[in-house]
């Protein structure tokens, strides 16, 4: 079919959907509707009037009481201009999501491609892919758009560093170094809103970094993420908590920031215009609105108690930079808010601009859907064979080897012909696709999946993750003993972690270890243990069983996860995924609360640090630690450089002495093409043909404050057995190679940094030029 004649019948549909909608049955009526004799001729329904005056057309038409109940998630309507009401609150973490009251499935949408969850996408290190995931989930929600099931504002992707290992939603997160965070965010909100039109301003989709700022804990030890105060230095907010987000807003012109519940150094974050009006909109020069956690204005009000009336909260929240609420609190107290003069018309206008402008973009006033790009995309556009396909490539590269012994995986379909398949996440659907998920369009399960290659022997041998009965532990160590091979699969579901819920230790639940101990001990072949989670375990004691052959570590692996499994475990794909997170030992989370948001170790007080950035015990499995069914050798191409000039302007030259040797303010040096460039190559020396992470960790001279090493940039490569590829690293001096002081200020270390990859280590110098005296 045509794109024409497509187009066409996607309007016929709509004419027969506009029709129908009157008795409640299909798509609410759109705005600027050119049927409607009574408002196509207004300007703000000219598309070929720049945005900005049809913005301040439509807000000039608005009374005051119409203007208020636009300042909320489900925005009320407008009959007398046309327009209809609008829900703001759609979901598309990984996959279009019914978590939102914006998306609805059923008839021709029964259900929407689910990705595996963030924190295995993650586990690839795979920026092309985050972005190809984002186009795909953006195709079905302007699908779902047209068909009347969605909206077009979608609060993902969640930035937030994953800083506790306990944390319930650290499987929201794309882990928890902050380079790593920061590419995920911006590739994945490019792939979301594929800016285009004439000046690249129009939105397919419009995305939201989530939640700002050092929100990283739910519930814990009888605090919750309403009433904590989290106390954060101004070090470890620029050097940290606060980098996604500027990635999202200055490299991926993300269209919406969520601020969050929590409150940071005494004040609700929704209420900070330090925050939000001077950082985000300000130095970061945000296009697009700031909007609520649902409820966070009437949580700083009602729990928090942060201001003396529920006008007051208004008024300060929409002062500070907050466009719109999800949830009913401006709705109900803003009007009274003006009134008694605490507020202005004028300040509500400001918010309605950043709101309405964003919805121009997407078309949303340009009147009927199926003419304006992207209209052609219906049903048959969600759910597609290449979506399922991608899918299930996401989840695959997203498994990560942890352990294997010898040459235990992959299993042999000659020689493994009978599987036990054996533990609570052996069956499982809903499990694979974590939480903020939708309904997929299908599931594989692991049972499934290894079903393809082997005949099974099944036994849960725990009724669920908690485990707490051994009365099914009898047959499944009947069924490794007369296996060929025993995969294991165990780990955590929403009942352990999750939003709402923080973890309370690091170890297996229940009886899980000792299921997994005994079917070692009885297994007739090699005995593969497979863990599913968002957050990291503590195996040491299945790392150190020689029993127990492989680990694998799956996430939340999505729809087509048994697939992917099973095609890892039999050899069909070979691994190459690498750690997000750092995996400690048990005992790590005794010596710190989640309360403590230090990054930092401190010897003085037994401290311990966070992260591979600044922890220094021992671990269970380090950041970026993944194994692959074949060996790659690197080599640094000789031309490397080993010197490295700083110039410096904005009237500045000279020497700052401020750690172990001298530095630079990042603006005092002429940063826009400032990079260190290297080639290196890599060598597959094994049998099998891999996809390689490269990852590149730099050391720098700064000393005590800075961390112990960071990454500073990652590139995947696909390597044929025996053969080598040469990749190309750039790496900007000031984004990746300063360090932040105890003030906050971002400063460009002098002297001699080393770039690690792998065992290879590369030594450089940067030099200041001219050198002379910085003024502070």
């Amino acid at each position: 079919m045509s794109s024409i004649s497509l187009i066409f019948s996607v309007f016929l549909l709509f004419l027969i959907l506009s029709v129908s909608s009157r008795t409640g049955e299909a798509r609410p009526s759109f705005a600027c509707d050119p049927q409607n004799t009574n408002t196509k001729t207004l300007p703000f329904c000219k598309a070929s009037l720049p945005i900005p005056n049809r913005v301040r057309d439509l807000i000039g038409r608005l009374t005051l009481q119409e203007k208020i109940r636009l300042l909320v998630n489900n925005a009320a309507p407008v009959p007398r201009l046309g327009i209809s009401g609008y829900e703001w609150w759609s979901e598309a973490l990984h996959g279009v999501s019914n978590t939102g009251p914006g998306v609805k499935f059923g008839g021709k949408f029964p259900g929407a491609t689910s990705f595996p969850q963030v924190i295995t996408t993650a586990a690839s290190f795979n920026s092309s892919l985050w972005e190809l995931i984002g186009r795909v989930v953006s195709d079905e929600a302007r699908a779902m758009y047209n068909g009347g099931s969605a909206g077009l504002t979608y609060w993902s992707p969640n930035v937030n560093i994953f800083r506790d290992p306990r944390w319930g939603r650290g499987q929201e997160t794309p882990g928890e170094d902050p380079v790593l965070a920061s590419r995920y965010a911006a590739s994945y909100v490019r792939g979301l809103q594929q800016p285009h039109g004439r000046d690249g301003n129009r939105l397919k989709v419009a995305a939201c970094c989530k939640h700002y700022t050092a929100y990283d804990m739910d519930n814990w030890n009888g605090v919750d993420r309403f009433h904590f105060n989290a106390k954060v230095s101004k070090q470890d907010l620029e050097d940290t908590f606060d980098v996604p987000f500027r990635a999202c807003v200055v490299d991926g012109n993300v269209a919406s920031v969520m601020c969050s519940y929590n409150q940071v150094n005494g004040k609700p974050t929704c209420a900070d215009p330090n925050l939000l009006r001077n950082t985000i909109r300000g130095e970061w020069r945000l296009n697009g609105y700031i909007v609520s956690d649902c409820d966070s204005v009437g949580v700083f009000y009602d729990t928090q108690h942060y201001t003396a009336t529920p006008e007051d909260a208004a008024a300060i929240a929409i002062k500070s930079g907050l466009d719109l609420d999800c949830g009913p609190f401006l709705a109900v107290h803003t009007e009274q808010a003006v009134k008694t003069g605490k507020l202005s018309e004028l300040d509500v206008n400001g918010a309605l601009i950043n709101t309405l402008t964003v919805q121009m973009r997407l078309g949303m006033y340009d009147g009927e859907p199926s003419a304006q790009p992207f209209g052609h995309l219906g049903p048959r556009a969600v759910c597609t064979p290449a979506h399922q396909q991608l899918a299930l490539e996401a989840a695959r590269q997203g498994i990560v080897l942890l352990k294997n012994r010898g040459t235990s995986l992959p299993l042999s379909r000659l020689r493994h012909r009978t599987i036990a398949v054996i533990g609570p996440n052996s069956d499982v659907t809903v499990t694979m696709i974590g939480n903020y998920a939708g309904v997929p369009c299908g599931y594989t399960t692991p049972l499934q999946g290894i079903g393809r290659y082997a005949k099974t022997n099944h036994q849960p041998g725990c009724s669920d993750v908690a485990c707490s009965g051994g009365q099914l532990f009898g047959a499944a160590v009947n069924a490794a003993r007369q296996a060929d091979a025993t995969v294991l699969l165990m780990g955590l579901d929403q009942s352990i972690e999750a939003e709402f819920k923080d973890r309370v230790g690091l170890l297996l639940p229940g009886r899980q270890q000792e299921l997994v101990s005994m079917v070692a001990r009885a297994s007739k072949g090699p005995t593969i243990l497979v863990l599913m989670s968002g957050g990291p375990i503590d195996v040491s004691f299945a790392q150190n069983d020689p029993r127990i052959s492989a680990i694998l570590w799956v996430g939340y692996p999505g729809q087509a996860g048994g697939t992917a499994i099973a095609d890892v475990v039999f050899g069909t794909t070979n691994p190459g995924g690498k750690l997000p997170m750092t995996w400690y030992p048990q005992d790590y989370v005794a010596k710190l609360p989640m309360t403590t948001m230090a990054m930092r170790s401190n010897p003085a007080t037994g401290y311990p640090g966070r992260t591979y950035r600044f922890y220094k015990g021992p671990v269970v499995y380090p950041f970026g630690h993944g194994l692959s069914y074949t060996h790659f050798v690197h080599t640094i191409a000789a031309d490397a450089p080993k010197v490295v000039s700083v110039p410096l302007g904005g009237g500045h030259s000279g020497r700052n002495t401020t750690f172990s040797g001298n530095s630079v303010r990042i603006k005092h040096a002429k940063c826009n093409r400032l990079s260190v460039g290297l080639q290196v190559e890599v060598k597959n020396t094994g049998s099998m043909d891999g996809t390689h992470t490269l990852l590149v960790y730099s050391e720098s001279p700064a000393g005590n404050w800075a961390p112990h090493k960071q990454l500073v940039a990652f590139e995947k490569v696909q390597v044929p057995a025996g053969s080598k590829q040469r990749v190309g690293i750039n790496i900007h001096v000031c984004k990746y190679l300063s360090v932040v002081d105890k003030n906050g200020i971002r400063r460009i270390p002098m002297g001699k940094h080393n770039l690690h990859i792998g065992n290879v280590k590369h030594p450089f110098s940067l030099q200041a030029l001219p050198l002379g005296e910085i003024k502070s």
